[in-house]
Parts: structure tokens; sequence; C-alpha cells
């Protein structure tokens, strides 16, 4: 499962899959399923959750400046606070469009 064409619209992220499928995903909603290590914290060898204090997200942080594909697996949005590490792959994207809102 592969987007053929990713668009923003309005406060959405549109994602028009190979299957002809369509994902509309708010960008609120995108941005608090963020899988960095920063947002969701990372396991060590032994199981342990290791995560740092919650950000405080402001409404800059819900806003989409740019928005790039990384090899052919997963996007990379970059925020309006600068945050930019998380690398959403297709598959997390399409899971997201699809649990209830």
């Amino acid at each position: 499962m592969r987007p053929v064409d990713i668009q923003q619209i309005g406060t959405e992220l549109a994602v028009k899959w190979d299957d002809g499928s369509e994902s509309y995903l708010a960008l609120d909603n995108l941005r608090r399923h963020c899988p960095c290590a920063g947002c969701k914290g990372e396991v060590d060898v032994m199981g342990n959750l290791h995560k740092g204090p919650d950000a405080t997200l402001t409404a800059q942080s819900f806003q989409l400046r740019k928005l790039s594909t990384v090899g052919g697996y997963a996007i990379q949005p970059v925020w309006g606070d600068g945050h930019s590490s998380g690398l959403f792959s297709f598959e997390l994207l399409k899971r997201i469009g699809q649990a209830p809102a």
C-alpha cells in the first residue's frame, strides 16, 4: 500500500492510496500520533520505556509547514513549531486514517 497523492486540504491531510481508497487525517490528530522517540519514547533492550516529559503543544504545533517523502515507505512532516523528527510510515498513516475519531 502506497499513496499516489498526498495533499493538505485546510486542516486535514488527504491521502489517495494505490488501492483507490482515500484517507483524511486531521492535522492535530496526526501531530498527536507522532511516532518519534521524543514524543512516544523508546524502549531499551530490557523492555523499559524511556520518555521525557510531554511537550506543550500550541496552535503552531498543528500547522503543517512542509511534507517530505522518505524513501518509499514514509513521510516526514515539519510542523510550525519546528518539530520534524517524526517519520510516519505509510502503514501508520493508513492506521491513523482508519481509527475512529
